[in-house]
């Protein structure tokens, strides 16, 4: 067999899987489908030995394989590393994945300053671009990155304004720091820099640094009235580890990992949530059916996917998923099997570990945790699943005491008989309860609210219903 001519289609490959076809190819290198939503970068043995001559790659990072009397070397991807040509990508669809492309680009530079990356192979498990040396001259390594970012436009970096249009999913703090990260300028004239260096994007990662700074250097507890296991459990698994990175680090733990809180409407799981966020300080991005529900094939997918990215690109950060249900319920049921829905599925499986990994806390709600798919509650992404049962008197009264110091009341207001009375309901009808009391005042043309007015209020809740059991037929 001759040295220059590829495996065929079906020929079986050393993992087990078969090659598909070619996905891109050049004069020593092809990169092929190996199934399974996988690729795999095969190579001539000349190419080889000089990527683990000059220190490109690690010697293991390759496998060899022989087909009849040619001999090859073969990496193979995951959908999580990407394997592609500079020249016809597949390019970036993530400000991460950009990120990690501008590192490679700046650390191949360190080792080989002389060939030129135009016709290079990005590997990202090797963290380098690699070259194939068959541009004689070495080209402009601006334009390398600038072709990259915008999928395949051949556009310098130099030419910030330009870049910008066309990457215009992207801030254009971002785009600087990308540029940046491969160890460039960003250019464009000084009013253009100001623009990057004062947008509202990257103070909303200085600000998330800050808190937790703040954080660490306060030692201050987390707090939630009436929540003690609640409280303890967020002190324990969240504020902890972030204070004290280093030390859990150091036991193997990493970034705290994902959580589910699940219980009856009204019980104060979004409650918890928004005040873990108001504590942490960090950029929070929300995720329910109002914001990314869509009734077209992918887009909802595609909207998970561009909040991931965006709470990525500002870490550390929090995604907080309102009614779970709604996009992970159980693919095995019958009205949640719909292909587009296996996708929005898919992609939170792909994601949420991703996310955590890099610095993004997640914490998802729901009323219905029976109907979430297995694969999503499993441990690796959402480790702890805990239930909040309707609210007690002592967290209503602290709700209570939080809404009425706002406002004009009377010395001898009472609160705790309130806040028994309220014990168990959900907490929008203790804010409903304060809201009608303010109205009630207005309309006695009273200057504060008392305790009479606030009781007047809190009789005019519809009352509780209470669960019975019923036998036979009811007419």
């Amino acid at each position: 067999m001759p040295a220059n001519k590829w495996p065929p289609n079906g020929y079986p490959l050393p993992d087990g899987s078969t090659l598909r076809r070619a996905v891109a190819d050049g004069i020593n290198w092809e990169i092929i489908s190996a199934g399974r939503d996988r690729t795999a970068l095969i190579i001539l043995p000349e190419l080889y030995h000089k990527w683990v001559g000059a220190g490109l790659i690690s010697a293991d990072l390759f496998e060899r394989f022989d087909v009849e009397n040619s001999q090859f070397f073969i990496c193979f991807g995951s959908p999580e590393h990407i394997i592609s040509s500079v020249q016809s990508g597949p390019y970036p669809i993530s400000a991460v994945a950009a990120l990690a492309f501008a590192a490679a680009l700046r650390e191949t530079r360190k080792i080989d300053s002389i060939h030129s990356l135009q016709d290079a192979i990005y590997l990202e498990q090797a963290s380098h671009l690699l070259p194939t040396y068959t541009e004689t001259e070495i080209g402009d390594d601006q334009v390398v990155l600038g072709t990259w970012l915008s999928g395949g436009v051949h556009i310098s970096t130099a030419s910030f304004g330009r870049l910008c249009n066309l990457l215009n999913w992207m801030p254009k703090a971002l785009v600087a720091e990308i540029i940046r990260e491969a160890g460039f300028p960003v250019s464009g004239g000084q009013c253009l820099i100001n623009t990057v260096e004062h947008s509202t994007e990257l103070p909303l990662k200085r600000a998330a640094d800050a808190a937790t700074e703040k954080l660490i250097d306060g030692n201050t507890r987390f707090q939630l009235p009436g929540r003690p296991a609640l409280e303890t459990f967020f002190n324990e698994q969240v504020v902890d580890i972030i204070a004290n990175e280093e030390k859990y680090k150091r036991m193997g733990i990493e970034f705290p990992t994902a959580v589910v809180l699940h219980g009856p409407p009204g019980c104060g799981k979004t409650f918890a949530a928004e005040k873990l966020v108001e504590f942490l300080g960090w950029p929070c991005y929300s995720i329910d059916s109002g914001s990314i529900g869509s009734s077209y094939i992918h887009a909802t997918s595609k909207k998970i996917a561009e909040v991931f990215d965006e709470a990525i690109a500002h870490a550390p950060s929090v995604i907080m998923i309102d009614e779970m249900e709604a996009f992970l319920a159980d693919r095995s049921m019958g009205a949640a099997s719909g292909t587009h829905h296996m996708e929005e599925v898919a992609e939170f499986l792909r994601r949420i570990p991703e996310a955590s990994k890099q610095h993004v806390l997640i914490i998802a709600m729901t009323n219905m945790i029976d109907a979430i798919d297995p694969a999503i509650i499993r441990r690796g992404r959402f480790d702890h699943i805990v239930e909040v049962k309707m609210p007690s008197a002592a967290e209503v009264r602290a709700l209570l005491e939080s809404l009425l110091s706002k406002l004009p009341v009377s010395n001898g207001i009472e609160i705790e008989p309130l806040s028994n009375r309220l014990a168990g309901r959900p907490l929008s009808d203790a804010a409903f309860v304060v809201k009608e009391a303010g109205r009630l005042a207005v309309k006695a043309d009273q200057d504060e609210i008392d305790n009479e007015i606030l009781f007047q209020a809190c009789d005019a809740l519809p009352p509780q219903k209470e669960e019975t059991k019923k036998i036979g037929f009811t007419s």
